[in-house]
């Protein structure tokens, strides 16, 4: 099996990416000294191209591979922004006594190795990330924390991706943005490779209606994000799969999500709000 099978087509891809020249609402040091790491680090890069192995060469399930870590992570992170932006407080890093900047490092390594567990299985993934990551972790904080400091980002890190997982309800805002930004990965590449062996399941249909997402400052709430659809179809991600995140995240009043079908001709769902 090539490299290549599992490469998503980007041409739908409107993250953003992250710029670490940027003027950001937050200190980002500490994050711009750690994501290179990440990025060049061989075994989490691995994983990263391995998980997608079991959810879509052997179940059929859209990316969950670099791409999709590359775009949630993109996104996590700029939900991030513009949610400090908007005045919204931040508990993760603060409740264990550690910095401001700790918070987009959190967010930045939950975002990264939220589903390493589908190298284990699809099914029930969320639990096998757990023990994958804190090994990563171990090795890869120890670079750049003291012991103590380590242990107390390990700790919240973990708790985020744990909470990806719509069945554990986040403690932190740090973790809610795992949970949206995952969810807002959603665009018709996602589903690109599923929707070329055949697969016509609702999550693959669904995502092939999905045109752009984009997220910005919100007028009544700190974020907008705003999905484009071409048919009605498109409303199970927003519905079913978003809606299910966003409940419980924490950020039910800070995010107001608009869905509008672009496509003049099914005229069922022409506009929805969450």
């Amino acid at each position: 099996m090539s490299g290549d099978t599992l490469v998503r087509e980007v041409s739908t891809d409107h993250s953003e990416p992250y710029d670490p020249a940027a003027d950001h609402a937050y200190p980002d040091e500490r994050l711009n000294e750690i994501l290179p790491v990440i990025r060049e680090d061989t075994e989490i890069q691995t994983y990263l191209q391995a998980q997608n192995v079991n959810a879509v060469t052997r179940m059929g399930y859209n990316d969950h591979g670099a791409k999709h870590i590359e775009i949630v992570r993109n996104r996590a992170l700029t939900l991030y922004d513009l949610l400090k932006r908007g005045g919204v407080a931040f508990n993760g890093a603060t409740d264990q006594g550690l910095d401001e900047a700790d918070e987009p490092v959190i967010v930045a390594l939950a975002a990264t190795l939220h589903d390493i567990g589908h190298v284990v299985h699809r099914d029930e993934h969320v639990y096998y990330s757990i023990p994958l990551a804190a090994d990563l972790l171990d090795r890869l904080l120890s670079g750049f924390y003291d012991t103590a400091d380590a242990v107390r980002m390990k700790g919240e890190v973990l708790h985020a991706i744990l909470c990806h997982h719509t069945a554990e309800d986040p403690l932190t805002t740090e973790a809610g943005v795992i949970r949206v930004a995952d969810a807002l990965d959603m665009e018709r590449g996602r589903s690109r490779m599923p929707y070329k062996k055949g697969s016509r399941g609702i999550d693959t249909l669904s995502s092939q209606a999905i045109r752009r997402v984009s997220l910005q400052e919100g007028d009544e709430r700190a974020v907008l994000a705003e999905i484009e659809m071409d048919g009605a179809v498109g409303v199970y991600q927003v519905d079913n799969l978003l809606k299910a995140k966003l409940r419980d995240s924490g950020l039910e009043d800070d995010v107001r999500i608009v869905a509008v079908n672009a496509t003049r001709d099914d005229a069922l769902v022409e506009r929805i709000e969450l």
